[in-house]
């Protein structure tokens, strides 16, 4: 669920005094960012951001930089248009990583929105694993919708007769790229390439909310619908319209928030063939982000004063998510990591393991043991609710993570920065399990 970054998604109008290009105007920011000027930057929020992203929240989130080390360098801006607003990503390197600061301006020059995220690795720093087997496959680029809300893919077509079955990836939470790059891994990569090099089409593509960042800032009363759903069936559409993969044979592999969202999935599709659920979560998301915080929080111990002060601000805002009611208008800056209120409701009382039991699709749920993000309380829920349901396939790994990756002791949010792969277990159990699904 949270991995590791900061999102701050949020739209606003406020003139600056003396426009400059965007570059430099977001070049202005980021350096008001380093300098710790709150002062510069809430003059240049409009009223909807001051509302929304007030002065405590705002230096919360900026004084979490420094986790990352002092800032070594800053690197020119690069600018796109997206519909009326300009989105400049400033990449910054601290001394432990780099962080792109995203910033999105409207026609006036004011500041619209505000991203921090991980810096990807270079592309270079990723080596195929050792079960791919690129002579056995061939990548295409794809497009995944149409209009305002196209997405770039990327499809990954066996050498071998068709039709094959097919199998889209449905990412985690936030702006994931078609890899769900974290650090140096790329999970869905070594899934695409793993699983295509064994006669299985692979879909993944950007997510909307990385491809179209400024434009989902804007859309009110925004749930997982356009966030996640409607791309996903948008990319089941596209492999059937292709005459190598096999109609009857497509299956959706959701990993975490994608394996949460799944059964919702299916039942808006009945025609997918079958559903591969890693690591998704059965508890609700407001109950995953305390204990995600908490745990982080005593990795190194008695928690501080500060974190535990944080940590009861945290729980007093997700108590305002378990006390919403039908039509509620909360500010985004009252709910937790000021996702809004319709997100929250549009969730709540959704039982994914319950909902599970409502879909006649094969079902194939794994789960790493090592899991802090999603835990085994989840793969239990999973266990109990399809007790006696035919055609589900369970199966944890004691030493894999929220990445599916191995590793030993405690898992820690430090981990996902070190190389690594998708375990071949894995993918074996992938393949043989869609193998098997007839």
């Amino acid at each position: 669920m949270a991995r590791g970054f900061l999102l701050l998604s949020i739209c606003a109008s406020v003139l600056w005094a003396q426009p400059a290009p965007p570059a430099e105007r977001a070049r202005q920011v980021v350096d008001w960012i380093i300098q710790e000027n709150y002062t510069a930057l809430l003059e240049n929020f409009s009223s909807p951001m001051k509302e929304a992203l007030p002065e405590d929240t705002l230096k919360k989130a900026i004084r979490s930089l420094k986790a990352f080390g002092t800032p070594q360098q800053i690197l020119d801006a690069e600018v796109q248009q997206s519909g009326d607003l300009m989105v400049a990503v400033v990449p910054v390197t601290f001394q432990k990583t780099g962080v792109n600061v995203q910033v999105t301006l409207n026609k006036a020059g004011e500041i619209a929105g505000l991203f921090f995220r991980p810096r990807p690795a270079p592309a270079a720093d990723w080596k195929p694993p050792a079960y791919a087997q690129p002579e056995a496959f061939r990548g295409e680029e794809v497009t995944v919708g149409s209009g305002e809300w196209a997405l770039p893919g990327t499809l990954a077509l066996p050498n071998v007769k068709g039709p094959v079955p097919g199998i889209v990836l449905v990412h985690g939470s936030g702006p994931n790229d078609r890899d769900e790059t974290v650090g140096a891994n790329k999970p869905f990569r070594d899934l695409a390439e793993g699983l295509a090099s064994r006669g299985i089409a692979m879909l993944r593509y950007e997510k909307r909310t990385r491809q179209h960042a400024a434009r989902m800032a804007l859309v009110k009363d925004l749930t997982v619908h356009p966030e996640t759903i409607e791309d996903t069936l948008a990319a089941v559409s596209l492999l059937r319209g292709r005459s190598e993969i096999d109609p009857k044979r497509i299956y959706v592999l959701g990993h975490s928030l994608g394996g949460y969202l799944a059964p919702r999935i299916a039942r808006q599709d009945p025609k997918i063939a079958g559903l591969v659920i890693l690591a998704g979560n059965t508890r609700p998301l407001e109950d995953l982000i305390l204990e995600q915080v908490t745990y982080v929080s005593s990795l190194k111990g008695e928690p501080t004063s500060e974190q535990k002060s944080q940590i009861e601000k945290l729980r007093q805002a997700l108590q305002r998510v378990k006390a919403l009611e039908p039509g509620s208008k909360l500010p985004a800056a009252e709910m937790p990591l000021n996702v809004p209120a319709s997100y929250w409701l549009d969730l709540k009382g959704y039982n994914p393991a319950e909902e599970a039991r409502q879909v006649p699709q094969p079902l194939l749920i794994l789960q790493g043991e090592r899991d802090y993000q999603v835990t085994m309380a989840d793969f239990a829920g999973w266990k109990q609710s399809l007790k006696g349901r035919r055609q589900v396939t369970l199966r944890s790994y004691p030493a894999l993570n929220h990445l599916f990756m191995p590793g030993e002791g405690k898992s820690t949010p430090g981990e996902y920065a070190k190389p690594g792969h998708v375990a071949q277990e894995v993918i074996e159990d992938i393949a043989s399990w869609i193998a098997g699904a007839r």
